[in-house]
Parts: structure tokens; C-alpha cells; sequence
């Protein structure tokens, strides 16, 4: 196993300091009057804020919600832990003075980014539910000794989160989490838990990739376990609280997220360096907060990354009947006495239209009357959660499901 996040680690710790310069010198030039040399001031602003803003992050950013619409009414919301674990935070938004809305689970992906991700879907949520969210915390700043964390650990912390939330929450899953979401359910519905869910809601989630393929998936299956194992993991960096966990480093995932649109990526700096010449600040702002968050990455550990690349996208072991927890089958058959609804994009790459539909035929035990599907048309996979038609279309018919069935 090559040290490539050693390297990179040592390459971002060298280079900070012409960062900081840059970023310094930034806000010098920024107390220039205007008037004085104004294009050549806005040259060098643009060149010295893009100098500033090459680099990563690894610290989760704010959510920062702090206020939310409930009924014709703005309250405020207030962050608090509600429960965690060295992997990850059951992080409750609050809501003062608001009466008893219903409990929602909503689960984040564990990817190369954080939760924060999901931040314009909790404040969505917010109107009508009491949200929760699985905040799960960076892999390279958790000590070895903690141990590792794989399928079987998410999908406890999915079923320990709940038992936090009381008697009948309700869980929404979003993209990959939802095998795990699922398998919870099976579980706490065989068990008969008392905070099994009162509904479940998988959006734009890989519960059958069989169904019509997508390039992700052609990826996940195009070479064996063993290649990821070898050119996907790495060691953290000796600078770290998590030093040499394994993990399957962030910056991996985000070059590949970049190459696939590397035109786009580009053509976006171009036009924030133009903006900020030019003094256009609220186009400039624009930009800089959507790469503030997409920069912010995320590692994942290593045995989820590759228990999720064979068991989920290799091997389909949940469509098949044939996926276990803790070495216990996971019955889908044993989902029952609650609501199933199932979301889909139109233009979904990652997550073709049938692959989470295909969780309907496995709860068979769930009855007709409580089971819903809906497919936007319009939106790709982050329009599922997020944007125009989810805040307009999707999210009413999630909102009136979760009400029917409380």
C-alpha cells in the first residue's frame, strides 16, 4: 500500500504557508479606497483569493440554521448533541416553543462529504418535523484504539439512534445509507424494538443496482475487491488524531467527482476570478460558498467503503436475501406496521430510476395502503433532496405521508 495521503498531506502542510500570505495580503488589498487603480486592484484581489482558496478542507462547516418558518411564524433552532459515538453524532435541531411535531431520523451518506451536505433538506424538514441527523464525524480525527467501523456498525448506529428518538420516530434515508436504513428496520421490526420506525422513506438509494446500471456502478463492478483494497486505501497522515487508520481518503473522491465535470469546475473559477475583478460581489459569494462546501471533504473508514463496494454494489446481497448483520440474516419480509415510501429522480446518474423501487418488492410485509413511490421528473440525483421541485414537489407528499402514518 502506497503512503499518496502521506504525500498530499505533506504537499497542503507546505504550501499553507503561501495561503495565509495570500489570504493576508487579500485583506490589505481590500482596504484600497475604490477609485484607486481599480482593474488592477481587482486583478490582483482575484488572483490572490484564488491563491487563498487552493486548498481543502477537513473540518465540517456550520449548518448554520438558526432560524426556520414553522406554520406563519419564524422560530429559532439551536444545535444540540443528542447522543454520539467516536464515529458519529445523533445532532438534534431544536426548536423553541414550538409544540410536538413528529420525530424524523434523517440519515446522512457517509461520503466524501459531511452532513452538512444535507443542510437546505433539514431546513425543509424543519417546518413540520422534529429533525434529527446522523452527523458522522471525520475518520481521520478518530483515534485507532476506537476501532474499526464497517456495514454492520453504521447500520447499529442507525438502530442505537433510534432508540434515542423514543417510541414510533420516522427515518429518511438519503442515496447510499439506504441498504443500511433498511436493514435497520428489518431488524427492529423482527425484534418488535419499540422505536422501530412508524415510516420509512428511502430517496435516490442503492437497494438493487442490478437495474439498469449506471456508470457508478459499472465502476464498482469493472474490478475486483482486491484492486480497491490496493489503489483506493491509504493510511492517515502521521500529522492526524486518526494517524494511520485506514481509510479511503476524501480527496480521492472528490478528484474523481471533479474529473467527471473538470470543463465545469474550471469555467467556475474563471468566472469567480472575473466577478471579484470586476467587484461583483453577490456573484462571487455565489460560487464561494458552493465550493466552501463541496472543498470541505470527508474520509470514510475502510471497511465500509469496502464492505459497501462488495456487499451493495458487487455481490447485491439485500435484493438477493442474502445480506446478515452481526452474522444474522437481514429479513426484509419482517418489515411490517409501518409506512414504506420510495423517492426516484428521472435523470438520476448515480442511482437509476427502479434501483430503490426495488425495496417495494422486497417489504412484502408492509401493507398496500401504507406504501408509496413517487418518481420527479426534471431532477438528476441531488434533486431528489434538494432545490426547487423537492422544497415544491417532493417534500409535500413526504410531509402528508409521515402525517397519515404518525
Amino acid at each position: 500500500m502506497s503512503m499518496y495521503y502521506q504525500a498530499f498531506q505533506n504537499h497542503m502542510d507546505l504550501t499553507a504557508p503561501w495561503r495565509a500570505g495570500a489570504s493576508s495580503a487579500l485583506k490589505f488589498v481590500n482596504l484600497v479606497p475604490q477609485g484607486m487603480s481599480d482593474q488592477l486592484i481587482g486583478r490582483l484581489s482575484a488572483a490572490l483569493e484564488l491563491i487563498s482558496r487552493s486548498t481543502l478542507t477537513y473540518h465540517r462547516p456550520a449548518y448554520g440554521i438558526e432560524r426556520v418558518m414553522v406554520g406563519n411564524r419564524e422560530v429559532a433552532v439551536t444545535e444540540e448533541i443528542a447522543y454520539a459515538t467516536p464515529f458519529g453524532s445523533l445532532l438534534h435541531f431544536r426548536k423553541d416553543g414550538v409544540g410536538e411535531q413528529p420525530r424524523m431520523l434523517l440519515v446522512a451518506p457517509m461520503s466524501g462529504h459531511f452532513a452538512t451536505l444535507l443542510r437546505g433538506t433539514v431546513q425543509t424538514l424543519l417546518q413540520d418535523h422534529d429533525v434529527y441527523i446522523t452527523d458522522w464525524h471525520n475518520p481521520r480525527d478518530i483515534p485507532r484504539r476506537e476501532g474499526r467501523f464497517g456495514l454492520d456498525d453504521y447500520t447499529e448506529h442507525l438502530i442505537d439512534f433510534l432508540g434515542q428518538l423514543g417510541p414510533r420516530p420516522h427515518m429518511v434515508a438519503i442515496c447510499q445509507p439506504s441498504v443500511s436504513a433498511l436493514a435497520a428496520a428489518a431488524i427492529m421490526c423482527e425484534d418488535n424494538h419499540p422505536s422501530r420506525p412508524a415510516t420509512l422513506t428511502l430517496m435516490a438509494g442503492p437497494i438493487d443496482t442490478r437495474i439498469q446500471p449506471t456508470r457508478v456502478n459499472d465502476f464498482a463492478k469493472s474490478r475486483p475487491i482486491e484492486w480497491f483494497e490496493r489503489n483506493l486505501i491509504n493510511y492517515v497522515p502521521v500529522q492526524c488524531r486518526g494517524a494511520l487508520r485506514k481509510v479511503y481518503p476524501g480527496f480521492v473522491q472528490l478528484t474523481a467527482f471533479v474529473s467527471m465535470n473538470l470543463e465545469r469546475h474550471i469555467k467556475q473559477h474563471l468566472d469567480l476570478a472575473n466577478h471579484i475583478a470586476k467587484g461583483e460581489k453577490d456573484k462571487a459569494a455565489t460560487i464561494k460558498t458552493f465550493y466552501d462546501e463541496y472543498f470541505a471533504v470527508m474520509d470514510l473508514p475502510a471497511e465500509f467503503y469496502i464492505e459497501t463496494v462488495r456487499d451493495v454494489f458487487q455481490e447485491h446481497l439485500l435484493p438477493q436475501g442474502k445480506l446478515m448483520h452481526r452474522g444474522r440474516p437481514v429479513n426484509t419480509r419482517a418489515v411490517s406496521r409501518m409506512g414504506l415510501m420510495t423517492v426516484e429522480g428521472e435523470k438520476d446518474d448515480i442511482c437509476s430510476i427502479g434501483q430503490t423501487l426495488a425495496a417495494q418488492d422486497l417489504c412484502t410485509g408492509v401493507r398496500a395502503y401504507r406504501r408509496v413511490h413517487h418518481m420527479q421528473a426534471g431532477v438528476g440525483h441531488y434533486g431528489v433532496f434538494s432545490g426547487r421541485r423537492w422544497n415544491n414537489e417532493i417534500y409535500p407528499l413526504l410531509r402528508d405521508f409521515v402525517h397519515v402514518n404518525s
